[in-house]
């Protein structure tokens, strides 16, 4: 199974004022469009060519460094396009504001922390938070 890149949900504009259409053309077209192009390098005419990317990410300590770098980067920038929508966003309600007002008091305190990690971070920016 060869990986190919999905084409966006929406516009490349449709995050403006948020994210500019030239950082969406960039980011996607040519940015994920590598991590794909090196994954279906990295396991050309390798058994795992024929998984899906669920399955490669399911045991990814398994896969050399090449095929962990580039899938992983695959399947978080599919699901970075997924999450995003425009005219979307806003406080979270029900059980997932109940849990992130228990772990950080209230959304605007989590944002505040999650921004942190996210920009003293080195790298992609990846953040991750644990209630302390």
């Amino acid at each position: 199974m060869a990986f190919t890149l999905t084409a966006l949900p929406y516009a490349t504009n449709a995050l403006e004022p948020h994210i500019d259409a030239r950082t969406m053309e960039i980011h996607h077209g040519k940015h994920h469009n590598a991590y794909v192009t090196n994954l279906n390098a990295a396991l050309a005419g390798k058994p795992e060519e024929n998984l899906s990317i669920e399955e490669i990410c399911k045991n990814i300590s398994k896969h050399p460094a090449a095929v962990r770098n580039n899938g992983g980067g695959h399947y978080n920038h599919s699901l970075f396009w997924s999450v995003m929508a425009p005219n979307a966003g806003g406080a979270p309600t029900g059980a997932l504001a109940d849990a992130i007002n228990a772990a950080f008091g209230t959304f605007d305190e989590f944002k505040t922390k999650f921004n942190t990690a996210a920009t003293t971070r080195f790298g992609s920016g990846c953040a991750w938070l644990v209630k302390d």
